[in-house]
């Protein structure tokens, strides 16, 4: 199977864009240093496998005409990321400052992490409306063709958010010594994920 240059394009665009997990990652990266932003890398990535199985099974066009499945669904996300950003201000949450050695409870930051791409409807409403844009009308596979390019999708997201883990644990020093910087930070990402959290309740199904 030969994937579109336009495929790759797009998707690294979309990759790149802020959003839940760039920001997850930046912060985990930020207070706990570069081991633990790559396994909060790794759970955001894995948070787009339950998208991609249920657009791949058709459940994603089940969810997006219900309207009652949506509006639960997009509930849970904007509780989930105001969640977040409570916790960042009140130093509880991905903004807790560690030690760059110590991995505290690497299995909660990759549940965070997951969690906070299962709960966000908009990426299985992207899923929906842009991968069958690249599948080939001519295919035998197309849910074939649909792994391969979330697979490729999938490697995208944790290489791009690897380097802003590790981007953001070799701030980290600059950032952690400068007390102000660090609450103006801590209440930058929090804002950031409120905004998120409204950019979510304003969102409909097409």
């Amino acid at each position: 199977m030969q994937i579109s240059t336009e495929f790759l394009i797009t998707s690294f665009i979309v990759v790149i864009s802020p959003g839940t997990g760039a920001i997850y990652t930046i912060a985990t990266g930020l207070s706990k240093g570069v081991k633990v932003s790559f396994i909060a890398a790794v759970g955001c990535t894995l948070g787009i496998i339950p998208h991609m199985v249920a657009v791949v099974t058709g459940l994603a066009t089940i969810f997006h005409t219900s309207a009652v499945a949506f509006e639960f669904i997009k509930f849970l996300g904007i509780i989930w990321l105001l969640y977040m950003a409570w916790g960042i201000q009140r130093q509880s949450g991905p903004l807790q400052v560690e030690n760059a050695g110590e991995i505290r409870a690497p299995l909660k930051i990759v549940a965070h992490a997951i969690l906070i791409n299962l709960l966000n409807p908009k990426l299985s409403l992207f899923f929906l409306a842009f991968l069958p844009q690249f599948i080939r009308a001519d295919t035998a596979f197309p849910a074939h063709e649909m792994l391969m390019l979330s697979g490729v999708f999938m490697l995208m997201t944790l290489l791009v958010f690897t380097c802003y883990g590790a981007f953001s644990a070799f701030m980290r020093g600059h950032i952690l010594s400068r007390p102000r910087v660090l609450k103006g930070l801590r209440a930058c990402i929090a804002v950031g994920f409120i905004g998120l959290a409204i950019k979510l309740i304003l969102t409909r199904r097409e």
